[in-house]
């Protein structure tokens, strides 16, 4: 047990929140293919910022919460968004010193990554393959990761999140 309190759980499971509710967000048909993943960029960054306490679990909960929203088989997201949870814990003492353009490249094959473990799935269900637009949150995660890193980070600093 951790003689250091824990402050700011309420604020990262809002921050969870506000990223499923993102993704959830009615979008026009022609920028619905391009919806960056919400969910994966505040897993990054809640894993980069206070690994001992975000990990994996997490990951795994989230992406069951993210497989019943969008309808998908149970376990697909929750599979994705484990690794990736893993992988930047893996990495976090690595990522945590590159300039934010450099993070968003690793951003981008984490989610590419993310989005190679998804297509398997689905192949393996025997759905059509999709055209390339499915790629399109491979581009728009990464070009977003500077804003949501920054917009966290003053979060967790104004609310003292540790």
């Amino acid at each position: 047990m951790s003689l250091i309190p824990r402050h700011g759980s309420s604020i990262i499971i809002a921050s969870f929140v506000v990223a499923l509710m993102l993704t959830m967000l009615p979008l026009p048909e022609w920028a619905h293919v391009a919806r960056p993943e919400w969910v994966a960029l505040t897993l990054i960054y809640w894993c980069m910022a206070l690994p001992h306490r975000i990990g994996v679990g997490i990951g795994w909960s989230l992406g069951l919460l993210l497989d019943v929203i969008r309808g998908t088989v149970l376990g697909q997201h929750a599979l994705v968004l484990a690794l990736i949870a893993y992988l930047t814990l893996q990495l976090y003492q690595r990522i945590r010193l590159y300039p934010l353009s450099q993070q968003a490249l690793v951003v981008m094959m984490l989610v590419v990554m993310g989005q190679m473990l998804s297509l398997w799935i689905r192949g393996l269900l025997g759905e059509p393959p999709q055209t390339w637009a499915y790629w399109l949150p491979s581009l728009t995660s990464p070009l977003l990761w500077p804003w949501v890193y920054l917009v966290l980070r003053e979060v967790r600093r104004y609310f003292v999140v540790n």
